[in-house]
């Protein structure tokens, strides 16, 4: 009894403290402007299965997708052992599934115990690839320090958890009328000659050690490049269906050209009473981004797939597509905490462009959606980097030289170079070619 209100008590401490986290979270990403992604719901569910659920776009590269998909799968599946753990912990039971399932249960558990292992070889994997192959895209200056502390972190505890449930199984397989399942028989001579009581109390200190160690990874998560488990979910439903290099255009934008084009409408009448005022064109902070886009930041597991296909960045640029993401997510956190601490927004002299991000970052972007195609989540780190661009060309006028000479082309000529209109045709004058002036 006092063993199982111990459990009730972590149980629900670490399920509330969770769902505590995930609220603040959900608060911070819509801080964003809105967005409608609902349209085309059929399509999104489709997407959200083949991507976030078939893992379609990991396979790409296939060593790391091979390894990935062996760790999702056996993560998912292991924890329906962790529901019987749960259950046994709350009812001070013992394997309550088993006599329901007879002898299907030590096959289930066996091919728990297969995956478990396969998960431990994929961790031991990951380390390596992390830690000692050198592979360039894990070793770029975004991710020193915290993000390969965190990435090598998730890792061990990965080992840890799945190193319990194999080693409690294992005590248990040398305990008279229990038995052990697949792995655990041939792990169970490590504890051969232990006495019962021995047995007993390793059996009950590696069921704690994993179930209290998935509640702290539980709640680990919202702090962690891990909490794409979660999020990818919602991120691939979420994500834009449209072809990837389709601009959204702002609405202000559009009423104002649209205010031009009408001959009947007056360009100096007064704003109508309760008009709402314009909006910022573009951003330059969290807040004038998306709401998808800060999604987007908190669904980036830093793999790095985006940098390591970014032209801008391949040639040596500024630039890094997972450093974006990155830095939006860390400043959205900055400013969740300073929401949590004054009540609302209290002006910090910071803001994402200038303080996060660089003018040299998001003019290298050639916005050829590379980092887009490679993210096997469906994230966008070009909408970030347009919106950026907008608000540096549109209201602070910051931009290079050569952008405000092509600008002031399409303004004036109707196209970037710098000659006049009629002269568009002016090279095929001396080629027998059927263009429109000829026609003319």
């Amino acid at each position: 009894m006092i063993q199982s209100l111990v459990f009730i008590v972590l149980l629900a401490a670490g399920a509330g403290l969770f769902a505590r986290q995930v609220v603040r979270i959900r608060r911070n990403i819509f801080l964003g402007r809105p967005l409608d992604r609902t349209d085309r719901p059929a399509d999104r569910w489709k997407t959200m299965a083949r991507v976030a659920l078939g893992q379609s776009k990991m396979v790409s590269r296939p060593v790391a997708g091979f390894f990935h998909i062996l760790i999702y799968v056996g993560f998912v599946l292991i924890n329906i052992e962790v529901l019987e753990i749960v259950i046994d912990g709350i009812f001070g039971t013992h394997r309550i599934f088993k006599p329901l399932l007879g002898d299907f249960y030590n096959v289930v558990i066996g091919f728990f115990e297969v995956l478990g292992v396969g998960v431990l070889l994929a961790c031991v994997v990951f380390l390596w690839r992390r830690n000692v192959q050198p592979l360039a895209r894990f070793k770029s200056p975004e991710m020193t320090g915290w993000p390969t502390l965190d990435a090598n972190l998730i890792l061990i505890i990965e080992i840890v958890l799945m190193s319990a449930l194999l080693l409690m199984n294992a005590a248990e397989a040398n305990m008279p009328d229990k038995g052990g399942y697949l792995v655990s028989n041939m792990l169970a001579p490590i504890f051969a000659g232990v006495s019962p009581e021995g047995l007993h109390l390793i059996e009950r200190v590696c069921w704690w050690l994993h179930i209290v160690g998935i509640l702290a990874f539980l709640n680990y998560l919202p702090y962690s490049k891990h909490f794409h488990i979660i999020m990818a979910f919602p991120n691939t439903w979420y994500a834009q269906l449209e072809p990837a290099g389709q601009l959204s255009n702002m609405e202000s934008v559009k009423k104002e050209v649209a205010l031009m084009m009408d001959p009947n409408a007056n360009p100096y009448a007064a704003p109508a009473d309760g008009a709402e005022a314009p909006g910022r064109f573009g951003a330059k902070d969290v807040q004038d981004l998306p709401w998808k886009s800060l999604l987007d930041a908190y669904s980036c597991t830093e793999c790095g797939r985006c940098t390591s296909v970014c032209p801008a960045n391949t040639t040596g640029k500024l630039l890094s597509p997972r450093k974006i993401m990155m830095d939006t997510r860390d400043r959205l956190a900055e400013v969740g905490a300073n929401i949590d601490k004054n009540g609302s927004f209290v002006d910090d002299g910071k803001s994402l462009l200038g303080d996060y991000i660089t003018a040299e970052e998001i003019q290298a972007c050639t916005t050829c959606n590379a980092c887009v195609e490679a993210c096997p989540v469906l994230i966008n780190p070009v909408s970030i980097i347009t919106e950026l661009r907008r608000y540096q060309a549109m209201e602070a006028s910051q931009v290079p030289s050569e952008w405000g000479l092509m600008f002031g082309n399409i303004e004036n000529n109707g196209a970037p170079w710098q000659f006049p209109a009629a002269d568009r045709f002016a090279w095929a004058d001396n080629l027998t070619v059927n263009s429109k002036k000829n026609e003319a």
